[in-house]
């Protein structure tokens, strides 16, 4: 069940932060967990584990990792598709 819930929390975190940044995260569902599960991993290194903790997600750093995340894949298409 605690893996249900990561998953579920995983994906929150990536949908949020396509809201945030306004753009959609390639893959749809499974790319916004995958968005939410990275970007935690990215927000914890850099920021630590400051305020409430969901589903084993510090929630701050999570979705300030996502925006992270989704800003430099987004720029890595667009310059794959220029060319």
């Amino acid at each position: 069940m605690g893996f249900l819930w990561a998953l579920i929390v995983g994906g929150l975190i990536g949908w949020v932060a396509s809201l945030i940044i306004g753009k959609d995260v390639p893959g749809g569902i499974i790319g916004n967990i995958v968005a939410g599960f990275v970007g935690a991993m990215i927000g914890q290194a850099i920021f630590g584990t400051m305020g409430p903790v969901v589903g084993g997600f510090a929630i701050i750093p999570a979705i300030l990792g996502a925006i992270i995340l989704i800003f430099i894949v987004s720029l890595i298409l667009r310059s794959v598709r220029r060319k």
